[in-house]
């Protein structure tokens, strides 16, 4: 088994989570700056898309900063000889090491044999993460999934999984059939932990954590050896910042469990909306004539709220076309009324 970076990192782990159209690069870049978590990951690829004609278009969503490792790619697909090619690509690029996405949801993946539809063909799962391994050279080889298809099926799931040894397993806590509908079942995830203990590879746990401070309770109550979060990082570059850590781990400690309010929380307007700018310019730099601006429009309500007025500013900012726009609503923002 090739740990590589994996067997350096201070338990528990903090992560990133890979989020199709959110964690570009441009994003990783801003998050890298106010709040660098543990391990971060690309969104996650195509490895035929990367085989193909159209690899010079997708050869964006592999840039990366030193400032991010380490730093994971993260492919999809069902060819295992597309996915050889593509380790041995990510070693090319200076990857710290590679991530297979065995559970993505949706059905145009699913449709492709791929993503969440892997839990249905262990075999294939297997000869994917094989192929990887050998492709990845000294990279570790880990893999992200879920708890099941249609219904939980860990013991058997997972047990193929760790046949094939790699570094790290990631758990969505919940099948593909309960895509988000449902809380997250952590409980699962304890179970998963207990599959594989014995064994060197480690159990991350993902959904439903809400901020920092919600996963030391999950890492508690699961006992895994870190966690992934996601959606609590829409808007908030901020979310693994020093702060946060410690005021999340002595409220942790304490037991204390109050709301946590995070750094993001008592920032200013004027600051949030500069990161926010920030974010923009970046993502129209990085990703002009590739990306649609319009993509750039999901994070402007996630970093504006919680003041009088925000509703009348998130409208303004979903009519951006640029940057320049963006600059120019918030130059016109009136702070004095908040």
């Amino acid at each position: 088994m090739q740990k590589g970076f994996w067997e350096k990192l201070q338990k528990p782990i903090l992560a990133l989570a890979p989020l199709a159209d959110v964690t570009d690069a441009a994003f990783r870049q801003v998050i890298a700056k106010y709040g660098k978590p543990d391990i971060t990951w690309t969104e996650f690829i195509s490895c035929d898309g990367l085989c193909s004609r159209g690899r010079s278009q997708l050869m964006k969503d592999l840039l990366y900063t030193e400032k991010e490792r380490p730093i994971v790619a993260q492919f999809f697909g069902a060819k295992p000889e597309n996915f050889y090619r593509c380790a041995e690509l990510a070693q090319e690029l200076g990857f710290d090491g590679i991530d297979i996405n065995m559970g993505c949801p949706d059905r145009t993946i699913n449709k492709q044999m791929a993503g969440a539809d892997l839990i249905n063909n262990p075999e294939l799962a297997k000869e994917i993460v094989r192929a990887t391994k050998r492709g990845a050279g000294k990279l570790p080889v880990s893999i992200k999934t879920r708890v099941g298809y249609n219904k939980e099926s860990l013991d058997e799931w997972i047990g193929h999984l760790l046949e094939t040894e790699p570094a790290a397993i990631t758990i969505h806590a919940r099948t593909r059939k309960e895509l988000s509908l449902v809380p997250a079942r952590w409980e699962l995830v304890r179970t998963a932990k207990e599959i594989a203990r014995g064994g060197e590879t480690l159990i991350l746990g993902n959904g439903d954590v809400t901020d920092l401070k919600d996963a030391y309770f999950k890492i508690e109550e699961s006992g895994a050896d870190g966690v992934m979060l996601g959606r609590a990082i829409f808007g908030n570059p901020w979310l693994f910042s020093l702060y946060n850590r410690v005021k999340a781990l002595n409220e942790f400690t304490a037991k204390d469990k109050t709301s946590f309010q995070d750094l993001k929380s008592q920032l200013s307007l004027a600051e949030r909306l500069a990161v926010l700018l920030e974010h923009a310019k970046l993502y129209e730099e990085l990703f002009s004539g590739v990306k649609n601006f319009a993509l750039m429009r999901k994070h402007f309500g996630s970093y504006v709220g919680g003041f009088s007025g925000a509703k009348d500013l998130r409208v303004k900012l979903m009519s951006a076309q640029s940057s320049r726009d963006v600059e120019r609503i918030v130059g016109e923002w009136d702070f004095s009324a908040i």
